[in-house]
Parts: C-alpha cells; sequence; structure tokens
C-alpha cells in the first residue's frame, strides 16, 4: 500500500518581503516559482519555491516530457490528461490545512503543480486548428516544498512534504534552516538586484505582429463576422516580439512595482519564464469541490484627478458596449461550469461589479458552481479553458474566426497560470497583462473583446494601453511607424 506524504507547516519567526526572499534564495535557481499576491498587498498569500521535477508539453509532439534527476519519461497525452492522471496517483496530501480555507473560503496551496498552460493548448482540445508553436505549450513545476506568505496576518509559514528531498537533494532541515536565515538577513536583496539590472538594461526594439492599418482590418473582419451572426464577440489580439534579452526577474520586480495585481507571478520552468501582474482569476478551486470564475471585460483607465477618475469611472458602468461585452462572457461561463457542475449549482454574484486598480478600473464578475461529484480541478479547467474572455462567444465559432485572422500562435498569453494542489485545490490566473521569455526572445500579447458596437480606432488604442505597461518593464519600444499600435487614450482588459 502506498504511503502518501504528509503536508506539514513550520512557522518561521519574522517577516521578509515575498521579493527579497525570492530573490535571496531562487534568483539562481533554474526552475522557480513565486505566485505573487502583488507588492505592498494587505490580503492573500504569496508562494516561493523550486523544483527538480518539471513537465513539458508540445503540440507537435503531442506528449508530456518530464525530466528529474533520475532521467526523462515520455507520457502520451495532454498536460491535462498527464495533471489528472498524476494527482490521482498521488491521492490526498492530508495534513495541516490553511485556517482560511473550506467550502466556501479562497483555496491554498498544499502543494502540488505549479505552472501554466498556453492557449493554444487549450485550442486544441476542441479539434478546431491552431498556429504552429515553438517550444512548449504547457509547462509545470512540482513543488514538494514552498514558503508561504499570508499578507493579511503577516506570517511566514514553510510547507513540506514528509520524505521530500527537494532541488537541492538536501534533506528538510537544511532546507528550512536555509529559509529561516533569509528571513533574517533578506531585506533590501529585491531592491539591490533591481538597481544592479537596470543599469545593464538597453533599450530594445519591438514589433507588432500587425501594423496599425493591419490590426483595424482585423477589427473590421471581426465585425463583418458578428454582422453575418457567426460570432456574437470576438477577442481579437496582437503579438510584439523583440530579439533581446531580458533578465525576468528584474523585469517582475519593475512590473509589480509599477502593476500590482492580486495574481501576479514569475514563474521559472524548463526554459521559459513567464512574467505576469494579472488582475483577473480565471478559476478556483476549493477541496470541497467549490468552483469560481471572475471574467473582466469592460476597462477604463485611471484619472490623473480624482474627477477625471470618478468620470471615467461612471463613463464605465454605463458603457452599453462593455456591460454587454461582460454579460455575453458571463453567460459563456455559466454554460461552460454548468457542464462539470451540479444542477442549480451554479450561480452569479457581483455582475458587473467595479474593481479599481493603480491604472485602471474593470468590470468584473463573479460565476460559481459544485462540482459534480468525482470530478476535479483538471476537470473544471478541460471544460472551460480556453477562457471565454480570451475567445469571445459562441467560443468555438469565435476560435476559429481568430485562428483564421490572428496570423500566428498567442503561446503563453491568454491562456493560464498557478497551481493544482495535491488536496484537490486550485487557483488559477488569465495571463494577460504578461511577459513570456526565453533566451533572446520577449513576447507581450495584448488585444481587447470586438462587438458589432466597437470603435476600430478606440480599439487600437485599447491595445496601446495595455502593453504600455509591459513594454516599459521589458525595456522595449516600438516605431511609432508602421507598427505603430495607438495611442493609448483608453483601457483594455486583455
Amino acid at each position: 500500500m502506498q504511503v502518501v506524504p504528509r503536508l506539514r507547516r513550520l512557522p518561521v519567526d519574522g517577516w521578509a518581503d515575498p521579493a527579497d526572499l525570492f530573490v535571496a534564495l531562487y534568483s539562481d535557481s533554474p526552475d522557480a516559482v513565486w505566485l505573487d499576491a502583488g507588492a505592498g498587498a494587505s490580503t492573500a498569500r504569496s508562494y516561493l519555491a523550486s523544483g527538480d521535477l518539471t513537465a513539458t508539453f508540445a503540440l507537435a509532439d503531442g506528449n508530456v516530457v518530464v525530466r528529474s534527476q533520475e532521467g526523462i519519461r515520455a507520457f502520451e497525452g495532454t498536460m491535462l490528461h498527464f495533471l489528472r492522471d498524476d494527482l490521482a496517483r498521488r491521492a490526498d496530501a492530508p495534513g495541516e490545512p490553511h485556517a482560511a480555507t473550506g467550502d466556501s473560503g479562497e483555496p491554498s496551496f498544499a502543494l502540488g503543480w505549479v505552472g501554466w498552460l498556453g492557449y493554444e493548448s487549450g485550442v486544441s482540445l476542441s479539434g478546431i486548428p491552431v498556429a504552429p508553436t515553438t517550444g512548449p505549450d504547457a509547462a509545470m513545476l512540482f513543488v514538494d516544498r514552498a514558503i508561504e506568505i499570508d499578507h493579511e496576518r503577516q506570517t511566514i509559514e514553510l510547507l513540506v512534504l514528509d520524505g521530500a528531498q527537494g532541488a537541492e537533494g538536501a534533506d528538510v532541515d537544511g532546507w528550512v534552516a536555509r529559509v529561516r536565515a533569509a528571513v533574517a538577513t533578506a531585506s533590501g536583496a529585491a531592491a539591490d538586484y533591481a538597481l544592479r539590472h537596470e543599469s545593464r538594461t538597453t533599450t530594445a526594439p519591438a514589433t507588432w505582429r500587425h501594423s496599425d492599418g493591419e490590426y483595424l482590418a482585423l477589427i473590421a473582419a471581426c465585425q463583418d463576422a458578428i454582422r453575418r451572426g457567426d460570432a456574437y464577440q470576438l477577442c481579437l489580439t496582437n503579438t510584439a516580439i523583440s530579439d533581446a534579452d531580458r533578465d525576468a526577474l528584474a523585469v517582475h520586480l519593475r512590473l509589480r512595482a509599477s502593476s500590482p495585481a492580486h495574481h501576479g507571478g514569475l514563474l521559472r520552468i524548463a526554459g521559459t519564464e513567464l512574467v505576469s501582474s494579472s488582475p483577473e482569476q480565471f478559476l478556483a478551486v476549493t477541496p470541497a469541490g467549490r468552483v469560481r470564475t471572475k471574467p473582466i471585460k469592460g476597462t477604463r483607465p485611471r484619472g490623473a484627478t480624482l474627477a477625471r477618475d470618478l468620470e471615467l469611472r461612471a463613463e464605465l458602468e454605463a458603457s452599453e458596449k462593455e456591460r454587454a461585452e461582460n454579460v455575453m462572457i458571463v453567460d459563456l461561463m455559466r454554460n461552460d461550469l454548468g457542464r462539470v457542475s451540479e444542477v442549480g449549482s451554479v450561480e452569479v454574484h457581483h455582475l458587473l461589479a467595479v474593481e479599481s486598480y493603480p491604472q485602471v478600473h474593470q468590470l468584473v464578475s463573479t460565476v460559481e458552481g459544485r462540482l459534480l461529484p468525482g470530478l476535479t480541478a483538471v476537470d473544471a479547467v478541460a471544460a472551460c479553458f480556453p477562457a471565454g474572455s480570451m475567445t469571445g462567444a459562441p467560443k468555438l465559432s469565435a476560435m476559429r474566426i481568430l485562428n483564421s485572422l490572428e496570423g500566428g500562435p498567442r503561446g503563453v498569453y491568454s491562456g493560464c497560470f498557478g497551481y493544482f494542489g495535491l488536496d484537490g485545490a486550485a487557483d488559477l490566473a488569465m495571463v494577460i497583462r504578461s511577459i513570456a521569455i526565453r533566451p533572446g526572445r520577449v513576447t507581450i500579447g495584448a488585444g481587447g473583446g470586438i462587438t458589432a458596437l466597437s470603435v476600430p480606432e478606440e480599439e487600437l488604442d485599447e491595445v496601446a494601453v495595455k502593453a504600455r505597461a509591459l513594454f516599459a518593464a521589458a525595456g522595449l519600444s516600438i516605431d511609432r511607424g508602421e507598427h505603430g499600435i495607438g495611442n493609448g487614450s483608453r483601457g483594455s482588459n486583455v
């Protein structure tokens, strides 16, 4: 009979900023993750970890490759197939639950798999053709020990699976001692790291896949499809690419300072690094099977004065176009969750609520349900991915149309990232307001929802607003000539 490792929680005296701890402990780790509640967070939790067991999936190969110190193994099927089987094999990791975790509370990470699923890996599940991709279409890191930072309680705990050996092959006691020492001495490490890399970063050029004129033409094509009745809404996106080398940790430190968000992250897995300041929760699942999604549709920038800020917020709340977009995606997500939820359990909460962030106001709705007995967080993701806020509606038709228009893959952008816990919990964010970094390549995606009421020039400007903070954090510039995107006068949620 297999003995399931037990999750232990070890308290740490004192407090340290997660940025300082990550720099002190994991800046040089080849595979490491930081699920980031944001700079200055006063609620939620951040998680820091490294590991040596990775799983990657490439559509071109059609299988999952697992790498560890013991060697390389291949598993036939997609990443979701692999996760479903692996988590079932590991079963639960019984142990000490977080006090806030329960049937109605936020899930917390009980160790397990952390990583990302790219957009094409989700579209392919429906049988719809996708653009050829390079690099992995999904990547996961198995975490058997992690640092949990509770921002509300101002506490730090170490999460450990009994018998875990960790990425360095060291015993748990040695790792615990290193973390406790870092908590006491890491203050200022992030600032020093950012300063060192700031002096080395020179601005590099980036090019949009579609120029201004081409993107306006694509918007017109979307509206033609909508008028024909092929879709109600289409989430059209563009991609900027730079052949630059960037230090992802330094980029993340800059981005979280300028654009803090509750579902940010820095994920470094198998040669790909994802930097994100995402404000959108894709799916959260508790161990008891409560599932929630919080789609975002509708955005306005913050105003320079209080009067202007309130005016923009009121404009967002009153916008027929933005409200219609949000409601369409809410209906789509209700349908997707309904496929895996108990009859009558799917409900809409906080429809069209305004959430305000340092740079934008957003319309956010909340949809919740209860998973059918026997189904898991992986099943919920399979039913809902890619998220409707990144496709449009109806979803299948929207994905087909967008594949014919966008002229290339989205990659990590508009996928999702987060964790699948050993206790059945999951918390995944949308990959928006994000930067993908590989050696010699930086990629940024941005876009917006197109409806019959969209004004093309305003949609073009929304892409510029969305990308501005990302370009600044990555040290990139766009030529305002043929390939410049908009003038950035309005906001976008994707």
